[in-house]
């Protein structure tokens, strides 16, 4: 249970208000065209640029919490390094070529390298694999432990104050909003770790009170387990966010120094969020939910002002995440999927589509958050299912040795997705007691991988041929 001051409650309120403030203010610089309301005009500097990337692409703040709970420093090789390295690959290989295609979504992309049947499927893609449907249930699960309301009235009201600044101003609006949490959340997890080590002391206290595993680089886990979240990682090569911003970045150079000026701030915030749940461990050690490892910590640990302040940091981590998603959702809806549907290429349509993109998005991001079993477990299926689909036909487009006919993308990208969606689903209704029994044991998404890996390799023969 969790006690808060009339102060940190106001702080909290407060910070709400201004998040909303801040994106409605940026709606006021919004001029009436597509370019501008999908990509703020093409103008991200690179301040703005690295802000609005490092505080969406680190949303999972209670999921990360309760990986670092259950595994220790394993949290850091699973859910940083391997992220670290596919940004720097996206760094160096993709983000000045994706600024150079002058295109706004992963879609338009695909039709323009494949044609519009590949463009269509990979917009339904797209659309699953930025569900923030995880970034709802952690912001729910947070305002119900603040403010005591029941889970559904809390992701009600968080995912309302999230849209309506969107809805009126775009992506210039999250960009603005990202900027003021990317301040706060490391503020916020800035503040923890101090008070933690004057109460309980530094690394002997968690080394006395810590299982020995916890700080092990694999913590506890197999070989398979650690190297299917490599493969996860892969998500950084095919995130939406990245290209977007890519997309929005005023030119090539600003997005591939953006990016690398981003791992240094991701570096830096995983060595607090891991330290933080190392301290939770040593400090807590009977959790039944590792999910409420941060916010217990901090009740074990922060004064009045500093615990407001860490709230307000965990609440910024999964907002910024969330408004950028839902904002892509939306825009996958309205612009690529309707907007290709239906031919549409009026820039006024394509925007009142996107706004209506902003409420479907909302409606299905809340369906699944509440009948989620966990966060991890959101991230982990998404990942496995449509990685594979994605990668190898998206990838392939940017560079001409890797090039394939149209209809071999199309079904290396349909196979992926099916065979990695059906190897996780015969897994799940074969486990027992909660446990999957995969296929030979083996992961589901190596499976999808192989067969859009293979059916690329075919293609790439035949293209060849016809040269």
């Amino acid at each position: 249970m969790v006690h808060f001051s009339l102060i940190d409650s106001l702080l909290i309120a407060l910070y709400f208000a201004a998040v909303v403030f801040v994106g409605f203010r940026a709606a006021r610089r919004q001029q009436n065209n597509t370019d501008d309301f999908l990509l703020a005009g093409r103008t991200l500097t690179l301040p703005m640029f690295v802000a609005t990337l490092v505080s969406t692409w680190y949303g999972g703040i209670l999921g990360v919490g309760e990986f670092s709970y259950k595994y220790g420093i394993s949290n850091w090789v699973v859910f940083g390094v391997p992220y670290y390295l596919f940004a720097l690959v996206f760094a160096m290989f993709l983000a000045k070529k994706v600024r150079a295609t002058n295109y706004v979504t992963i879609p338009d992309k695909l039709q323009a390298s494949y044609d519009k049947k590949t463009a269509v499927l990979g917009s339904i893609l797209t659309f699953f694999l930025v569900t923030p449907a995880a970034y709802v249930l952690m912001l729910g699960i947070l305002v119900q432990l603040i403010f005591g309301l029941s889970l559904f009235t809390s992701i009600l009201l968080t995912t309302f104050l999230t849209i309506c600044y969107l809805y009126s101003g775009g992506f210039r609006s999250d960009v603005w909003a990202n900027a003021f949490e990317f301040v706060m959340m490391f503020l916020g997890f800035a503040l923890i770790l101090p008070f933690a080590y004057a109460k309980f002391g530094g690394l002997d206290f968690i080394k006395l009170n810590v299982p020995e595993l916890h700080l092990m680089w694999h913590g506890g886990n197999n070989w398979q387990f650690i190297a299917v979240w490599f493969f996860i990682a892969l998500w950084t090569l095919v995130d939406p966010a990245f290209h977007q911003r890519c997309y929005a970045a005023k030119d090539g150079a600003t997005a591939q120094r953006g990016i690398l000026i981003s791992i240094a701030f991701w570096f830096c915030f995983d060595f607090m969020t891991s330290t933080a749940g190392l301290y939770a461990r040593a400090a807590l050690p009977h959790l039944d939910q590792p999910a409420y490892s941060y916010p217990l910590l901090a009740e074990q640990t922060l004064p009045s002002v500093a615990k407001g302040l860490f709230y307000i940091g965990m609440l910024a981590t999964i907002m910024s995440t969330l408004s950028s998603l839902m904002f892509i959702s939306a825009m996958t809806i309205g612009k690529d999927i309707v907007g290709r549907l239906t031919s549409v290429e009026n820039p006024h349509l394509i925007n009142r589509w996107t706004k209506i993109g902003l409420v479907i998005s909302a409606l299905f991001s809340i369906a699944l958050a509440l009948l989620a079993p966990s966060i991890v477990s959101i991230w982990y299926i998404i990942g496995t299912c449509i990685i594979p689909g994605l990668l190898i036909p998206l990838i392939a487009s940017y560079f001409a040795r890797l090039s394939i006919p149209a209809n071999y993308a199309f079904w290396a990208m349909l196979l992926g997705w099916v065979v990695s969606m059906s190897s996780l689903l015969f897994g799940q209704l074969r486990g027992i007691n909660g446990v999957p029994a995969y296929w030979l044991g083996i992961e589901p998404m190596y499976p999808g991988l192989a067969v859009s890996l293979i059916v690329w390799g075919i293609g790439r023969i035949v293209y060849r041929k016809r040269l």
